[in-house]
């Protein structure tokens, strides 16, 4: 019926008059794809505008000697990006092209029927897909709880990430409420960000995976000696006890000149620790020998994380803010030759928040956002 369907309306288009078929044209080629992303086991397509009812056609096809079933949304849309491989259990392939200049083609493929329920939402294309073989009883719950488990990911995993715990040994970092040390939140966030990132195929590496001290320059040295993709130093921010209770929230930073005394002041902080690597690399005048392409690659990336785990926190935790994304020059990230960003998870100086950070589950899904804007940094670059 939805092959007739297709079959039916396709000539409607072409008995138009010229000047509505003109008007047909801007409308769908001034569509485009933002984003494409997994929710609660569904394909979220997110186009800058809202989509009309005869921008989308959905018909099925089935080849009797391969036997493979072929599910296809066309839509009258253009991508911002090129083509993109996904991947989603029990599916052999799916497949997001330009098909034509004013069509955008969704190929679902696989060698038994597929389930696809679908539906129009404002800006969103939201496309539900439940192979027959395949068990339906895992909810996007029991992932974000249980984040070892493999949620649908693209195919390429030939990338390599090293994650850095700050401080560490000697270095305790900041002490916060109830004494809690910044050294022991960011490791064990460090560890499960690991976990998550080496069940979906990536190959990890942990600047210290123990209690143990780490020169700044050492950091970035072991990142570029394993020919690192990514470099994502952890951190925990604090204050004064006179605003703990005010400060909250998650920041990401990337290495640049300051432009605000804050971001100056959160950087001095960090870099306290290792005075030395200050002179090593000459102060502001290293900064400004800093490969401009590398700047706006981490300024990407810091915007993926800090989405990554506000979105993944705002499902389950209250009052979740948003601190914002930064230039600063943070020494443990000079010296990187791969986008590198510094993370502070949070303020582990204000009660609230301190509580969280050292709780098993709010780690597993701040580590479980931040694996979610890796996926998407390399999704999109």
């Amino acid at each position: 019926l939805e092959k007739l369907e297709v079959k039916k309306t396709a000539p409607k288009v072409k008995k138009k008059s010229h000047k509505k078929s003109s008007k047909d044209v801007r409308v769908s080629s001034s569509h485009k794809l933002k984003s494409i992303r997994w929710k609660n086991e569904r394909l979220v397509l997110n186009f800058d505008k809202k989509l009309r009812n005869n921008q989308i056609n959905y018909f099925k096809l089935y080849d009797p000697k391969t036997k493979n079933y072929k599910y296809v949304f066309d839509v009258h849309a253009s991508m911002l990006t090129k083509s993109q491989t996904l991947k989603k259990a029990n599916i052999d392939r799916i497949k997001l092209a330009q098909f034509n200049p004013t069509t955008l083609r969704l190929v679902i493929q696989n060698n038994s029927k597929v389930s696809i329920s679908f539906k129009k939402s404002n800006k969103q294309l939201i496309i539900k897909m439940i192979p027959k073989k395949s068990s339906t009883k895992t909810t996007s719950k029991y992932v974000a709880t249980t984040p070892t488990v493999k949620i649908p990911t693209r195919l390429d995993r030939d990338k390599i990430i090293v994650i850095d715990a700050g401080h560490g040994g000697k270095d305790p970092g900041a002490i916060g409420y109830k004494r809690y040390r910044e050294k022991v939140v960011v490791l064990q966030i460090a560890k499960k960000l690991r976990s998550i990132l080496k069940s979906r195929g990536y190959k990890v590496y942990m600047t210290r995976s123990s209690d143990k001290f780490i020169k700044l320059r050492k950091r970035t040295q072991y990142a570029n000696r394993k020919k690192a993709d990514l470099f994502i130093s952890i951190h925990a921010n604090a204050v004064s006890k006179k605003h703990a209770k005010q400060a909250y929230g998650i920041e990401c930073y990337f290495l640049d000149k300051s432009r605000s005394s804050r971001a100056k002041k959160v950087a001095a902080q960090e870099n306290s620790a290792d005075m030395s690597e200050m002179d090593f690399y000459g102060k502001q005048s290293f900064l400004s020998t800093l490969n401009s392409h590398n700047i706006v690659a981490s300024n990407k990336l810091a915007i993926d994380l800090q989405r990554g785990a506000l979105a993944n926190l705002r499902k389950k935790y209250k009052n979740v803010k948003d601190a914002g994304v930064r230039p600063a020059p943070f020494w443990v990230l000079v010296g990187a030759q791969m986008p590198a960003v510094l993370v502070e998870v949070g303020f582990i100086t204000n009660p609230t928040e301190a509580k969280r950070l050292v709780n098993d589950k709010y780690q597993k899904r701040m580590a479980l956002g931040l694996a979610n804007g890796v996926e998407r940094y390399f999704l999109y670059n």
